[in-house]
């Protein structure tokens, strides 16, 4: 009961010797498949509880969004299954956010709470956690939104007719291209996914962000989409800025014969205080609750 259903997939490059999120799930004992260029499998392999979970990517694959096409390609083909979730590989730990407070997951069950969630509906197509840099203390913050964003983890509905596409931020075109054809996306508060900020560990995509890399993302994905799209500075940085407003329409599809229950479920989760034994949540300040 307490790891997912569905297929993991951590596509990562030049970071073995910081492989934040394989650490991160195997500290919750999630199962999970690192997909790696062939040159690097023996450095992933040396850093890995279990070598076995490494898929080498072919040799004509490089880059994240051919990786990340590549996986979705074979979750559909290969595996036939119906959901499979891709994670960035700079993700520390992963919350629980509530009454403000994060606590640290030390199972996998937040994950089954969010595909049992998302496979209610027909056109939910991607849903995902927050950041936890998002969910400041000192802000209320919903459950979860419905259409806007999800980046860095995705749980991806598998037979959706899309791909990613571009060299800069696919997965937000990714979530446009989706809520422009008038379907689904859902950004969960409830969880939250402590993830690096981008440029600050070596490897993956950060090459590509130097320089003036910021600004030419933020104009790739102006020029796809340019009613929702504006080119702005945020935090001394080149950043897009979108309007998701005009989704806010898009209603989620309840599947034939689902009964939504009136009681809460809490999956089995409980609170205790740090150094206490798995299958619960740890405070993030390690203070009793």
């Amino acid at each position: 009961m307490n790891r997912p259903q569905y297929p993991i997939f951590i596509p990562t490059k030049g970071r073995a010797a910081t492989p934040y999120t394989i650490r991160a799930l195997e500290a919750i004992g999630v199962p999970f498949h690192a997909v790696v260029q062939p040159h690097e499998h023996d450095a992933y392999a040396s850093v890995l509880r279990d070598p076995s979970s490494i898929i080498v990517l072919p040799e004509s694959i490089d880059g994240l969004v051919p990786t990340r096409n590549w996986i979705w390609d074979y979750a559909q083909d290969v595996l036939k299954t119906p959901y499979f979730w891709t994670l960035d590989d700079n993700i520390k730990k992963f919350y629980r956010f509530q009454d403000n407070m994060k606590y640290t997951m030390t199972s996998g069950i937040f994950l089954k709470i969010i595909e049992d969630f998302s496979s209610r509906y027909t056109n939910m197509i991607i849903s995902g956690m927050n950041y936890a840099m998002f969910c400041p203390r000192k802000f209320k913050s919903p459950p979860y939104i419905l259409n806007t964003r999800v980046y860095s983890n995705m749980l991806i509905k598998t037979d959706a007719p899309y791909r990613n596409r571009g060299i800069y931020n696919d997965d937000t075109d990714l979530c446009l291209q989706i809520l422009k054809d008038g379907h689904c996306v859902i950004q969960f508060n409830c969880f939250l996914a402590d993830k690096l900020a981008t440029m600050t560990v070596k490897g993956g995509n950060t090459d590509i962000y130097q320089d003036d890399g910021r600004l030419l993302m933020a104009q790739e994905l102006q020029r796809r989409h340019p009613d929702v799209v504006k080119i702005t500075r945020k935090w001394n940085r080149w950043q897009h800025s979108v309007d998701y407003r005009p989704f806010r329409a898009n209603r989620p599809i309840l599947r034939p014969g689902v009964i939504i229950p009136t009681e809460p479920n809490n999956y089995g989760m409980v609170l205790r205080k740090k150094g206490e034994r798995i299958n619960s949540a740890l405070p993030e300040d390690g203070a009793a609750c």
